[in-house]
């Protein structure tokens, strides 16, 4: 798809230069050659500017929360349009061609003046270009979009249980493991409070940051049952979780990773779980040595997945910073107004 659009862009140049030349060429002006290297460069300037425009002014400001800063940087499309032309004609002609377009006596404030405006018309054609292209591709992450859903759905009827019997069943098992085993009894019911989270929904898909929280402690409890005395990670949790909301099973697959393919059996260097809340504002790290044992092929929720939901549930409101120096895997999560 980029490598079309590249060819769309060099073509539309291609055509727009022709058109130049054969307008030229059909008037036959005196010194057609330099009026054909003025040409020549004056569409360079206009380059400057389109892509000035299309790839940075449009991409970073041009919504309604950044129009101080779109004006700021529309404001520089002009002074881009005015360096290149004058480098080109003024500086880099008369060393390699033996002429200028403006006479010697030309101050650079007259210079200025001449070619203050000329880079509106492509300013102009630069936003219509890119409007239409970012029609486009939201079109295609829209029709994504809804292929996902209609997966999404249909995986969800294919794989969903009735709750009822889920939870009857497991107090069930919970009433034969109790005489037997506290610790299993324990673990199961855990167990079934942990799926009845998993399958609790609310309108805006959020839950109560608190009930995260136990989630993950539950989480943490049944693995420490796999391996008993063996198991060490430290868990904090920093500022007032109560009041807040957050995507519901947005920080479990950050911990998950760190058990399935991190070190944590060692003592000295326990798998480390931090979660921060300041205001509005939420922080999760996960820190893991990297285990060099052979794991399932299993891997969970991938890395992918994660960013992608991120996407979808805080667009423009969250940072994902993944390091992995072969020794220690660390992953950091910042979610905003939360």
């Amino acid at each position: 798809m980029k490598h079309r659009i590249f060819l769309y862009h060099v073509a539309a140049w291609v055509l727009y230069l022709l058109y130049c030349l054969v307008g030229i060429y059909k008037e036959q002006p005196p010194h057609m050659e330099a009026i054909m290297w003025l040409q020549f460069s004056f569409m360079l300037c206009m380059m400057a500017v389109f892509y000035y425009c299309f790839l940075l002014v449009y991409p970073l400001f041009l919504n309604r929360e950044r129009i101080f800063f779109l004006v700021l940087a529309w404001a520089g499309a002009p002074v881009v349009f005015i360096i290149t032309r004058y480098l080109l004609e003024e500086t880099l002609y008369p060393l390699l061609l033996g002429f200028s377009n403006y006479t010697p006596d030309t101050t650079f404030a007259h210079f200025m003046g001449d070619n203050l405006f000329r880079a509106i018309p492509m300013m102009a054609l630069s936003v219509a270009v890119w409007s239409v292209q970012d029609t486009f591709r939201k079109e295609k992450e829209n029709k994504l979009l809804r292929q996902e859903k209609t997966q999404a759905e249909l995986a969800f009827l294919k794989s969903q249980v009735n709750p009822h019997f889920l939870y009857n069943t497991l107090n069930y098992i919970y009433a034969l493991a109790y005489p037997v085993s506290e610790p299993l009894a324990e673990a199961i019911l855990k167990l079934s409070d942990m799926m009845r989270y998993m399958l609790h929904d609310s309108p805006d898909g959020k839950v109560e940051l608190q009930k995260e929280v136990e989630y993950l402690h539950s989480f943490i409890h049944i693995f420490r049952l796999r391996f008993e005395d063996h198991f060490f990670v430290d868990f904090q949790v920093d500022g007032n979780v109560d009041g807040q909301r957050v995507a519901s099973l947005v920080l479990i697959p950050f911990v998950e990773n760190a058990f399935k393919h991190g070190v944590v059996n060692d003592p000295e260097n326990p798998v480390q779980i931090h979660l921060q809340v300041k205001g509005q504002d939420l922080t999760f790290e996960v820190s893991n040595r990297i285990s060099r044992q052979q794991k399932d092929h299993s891997t969970g929720i991938g890395l992918v997945n994660i960013k992608r939901r991120l996407e979808l549930l805080y667009p423009r409101q969250h940072q994902l910073t993944v390091q992995d120096n072969g020794t220690v895997h660390q992953t950091r999560l910042e979610l905003r107004h939360v």
